[in-house]
Order: structure tokens, then sequence, then C-alpha cells
């Protein structure tokens, strides 16, 4: 497929790969921004979100849900729309993401306990301050982050995009 479509997937990562590439990083100085999600159709709100993520760091690990995982989230019965291969694609190509990781767990909590982020981010419809685990607008593994010094923040909506949106309206 040619040099570039190489080098994009040169950022699709195992998990031991992005610690050892983290780890790199951590010696030399520079930040790392994690943030995680489904990304399915990936839209305007994505992109401003991912940009604004990459922000806050010298570089942006994003981990995205396993097709298995984004069905155990019943989404809705036709999810993902996008093989876990494919969302990865296209989110490697964005040139200010620095690795993405698969993670097939129920929540991301143990990727970011391996990758230990300076920044851990979401959406604006969590909460960095909830402390409540079991809350719907918890952010997992903030009070991890937050044990070694980390910081856990959250980013606005871009507003009227979302995959369910889109979706509604194509239908």
């Amino acid at each position: 497929m040619g040099k570039r479509f190489e080098n994009i997937q040169h950022k699709i990562l195992n998990w031991e790969d992005a610690l050892r590439l983290r780890n790199v990083w951590a010696l030399k100085g520079e930040s790392v921004a994690f943030t995680n999600g489904c990304f399915d159709i990936l839209h305007l709100g994505h992109v401003s979100y991912l940009a604004q993520a990459a922000d806050t760091a010298k570089h942006l690990v994003v981990a995205i849900n396993t097709d298995a995982s984004v069905r155990a989230l019943n989404k809705a019965p036709n999810r993902p729309i996008h093989s876990q291969d494919a969302r990865a694609i296209v989110l490697a190509a964005l040139s200010f993401v620095d690795a993405v990781v698969f993670f097939e767990e129920e929540t991301p909590l143990q990727i970011i306990e391996t990758l230990r982020p300076d920044i851990l981010l979401k959406g604006a419809d969590y909460n960095a301050a909830q402390n409540d685990p079991t809350a719907k607008d918890y952010i997992v593994g903030a009070d991890f982050v937050k044990s070694y010094g980390g910081n856990v923040l959250t980013i606005p909506f871009v507003e009227g995009y979302s995959t369910t949106g889109i979706l509604a309206k194509a239908k």
C-alpha cells in the first residue's frame, strides 16, 4: 500500500511495545497524554477532542476498544461499524497521535496502569473530580494517575457531533 501507509501502521502497538516507547519518552523527559474510546466512525468531534488531548503533552497515546469490547458495551446491535484494525489505522493516520493500542477489558484500567501516563483525558461527559468509581461519570484510572502526581482532565465536546447521532441521521 505504500511507505506512508506502512509508517501509519508502525504507530499501532501491542502493550509491550507501547510501554517500551513510553519508557523512551520518559527517559527524554517527554510527557505522555492518554485517552481511550471506541472511535467507531471518526468525526469532527473526535478529531477536535484528540487534537486538544494532544496539546496537553508531548505525546498522545490512544487506546481503543477491541471489537468484542465494543459489543460488550451494548452500544447497538450493529456496532462497531468499522473493525478494530480499521479504526486503529484511521486514528494512527492523525499526525498528532503518537501510538494506538487496543484493550479488550471492560475498562482501560490495566493499560493505564501499564503505561502510567502523565495526563489522563476524557470527554466532558465525565467528571475529573468524581471520586466514586461506581458513578457513571467517573474516569477509570483517575485515582491511579493522581496517585503518582499525574493530571486528569476533561475536554468539551463539539456540539452536534456524535457517532450515535451520525448513525441516526444516516438512517
